[in-house]
């Protein structure tokens, strides 16, 4: 365990974890919603501080990272909690448990990531992902620090819901975000994530003027956030907001955790895709066979750039600055 950054110790032994939008006040001998930041005689802990739940080497475009050193692999570390308590969870065996509920942990320290992630082949950092990593933030601010003094990349695959104060300290050392916008109206997070949809758009607004790599990625629950309508005022704000080269991954669900709806029509991902081609330059569709929405084009002359299959990668049509042969125009930011 290590004492947390961020919270406030008020009357009674209380404290207030400043961390997440929830700001929880957790009584002495609880946690908070992540179910890892506790409070012991008036402190507030990190319970998962070096406890591991996986680490493995991944394809980039797992995370999904599409426009971020395509062909690649990054080395994936997660742990367990969830500031989030979404219905839908893939995740969920390691998101909603507490240290002592999950009993495959495994300790690293962050010198030990530092070396396994240099040791790896064709590797360009850490990817801190599986779980939420904003509630591990003390081990992911010394591990991501230490990274990228190794002249390595730190991405983070996050659900967005972060205070600003924290994410701007920690967006010294992350080169790229991948952020789940879980749907577009706070009825959506209320219900089915126990969260507010107000901080995920403040937060990638804050990653965007940051001016860090920033793909984004919306889960198609049937029934629950495929609406066409809203939809497209979700695709209407990307444009408008963080801009129409904004790399956007539409993912097919499939039936997990306590949610039993069916899984997303083909059909509704081809709709949304079209959608979402009308106003953003990188749309893709995963978690499906489709021929559709895996390859990349450039929006300015449409010569292939990047061809897919599965997490294949072929770069065709890129030079060694990230931009079209043909026409010059910039695909990717880093190669």
């Amino acid at each position: 365990m290590k004492k947390a950054l961020f919270f406030e110790q008020f009357e009674k032994g209380k404290v207030k974890c400043t961390l997440c939008p929830h700001n929880c006040n957790i009584s002495e001998g609880k946690a908070g919603i992540c179910l890892v930041r506790k409070n012991i005689n008036g402190d507030l802990l990190s319970e998962n501080y070096e406890r591991v739940s996986a680490v493995t080497p991944d394809p980039i475009e797992k995370k999904p990272l599409y426009h971020f050193y395509p062909g690649n692999n990054i080395l994936s570390v997660g742990s367990v909690g969830c500031n989030l308590k979404c219905k839908f969870c893939q995740n969920y065996e390691i998101s909603q448990a507490s240290v002592l509920d999950y009993s495959f942990l495994k300790s690293y320290t962050s010198g030990e990531i530092v070396e396994m992630g240099l040791s790896q082949p064709s590797n360009i950092g850490v990817a801190y992902t599986y779980n939420e990593p904003i509630i591990w933030y003390e081990y992911l601010y010394e591990t991501a620090k230490m990274i990228h003094e190794a002249g390595l990349n730190n991405v983070m695959v996050t659900n967005g819901s972060i205070n600003p104060k924290p994410l701007g300290q920690i967006m010294e050392f992350i080169d790229a975000f991948s952020v789940d916008l879980k749907g577009f109206t706070e009825e959506f997070y209320s219900n089915l994530t126990s969260s507010r949809l107000e901080p995920v758009l403040s937060s990638i607004k804050q990653i965007k003027a940051a001016g860090k790599h920033l793909e984004i990625t919306n889960l198609v629950i049937t029934g629950l956030n495929d609406n066409e309508k809203i939809f497209t005022e979700m695709i209407d704000w990307i444009a408008t907001e963080i801009g129409s080269d904004t790399v956007l991954h539409i993912s097919r669900y499939f039936p997990m955790f306590r949610i039993n709806n069916l899984p997303t029509p083909q059909s509704k991902l081809e709709t949304l895709y079209g959608i979402a081609k009308q106003k953003l330059d990188y749309v893709y569709l995963g978690n499906t066979k489709s021929k559709n929405g895996q390859d990349t084009f450039c929006p300015e002359c449409g010569e292939l750039s990047i061809h897919r299959f599965g997490y294949s990668t072929t770069i065709k049509n890129i030079d060694s600055l990230g931009n079209c042969t043909s026409c010059s125009h910039p695909i990717i930011k880093y190669l």
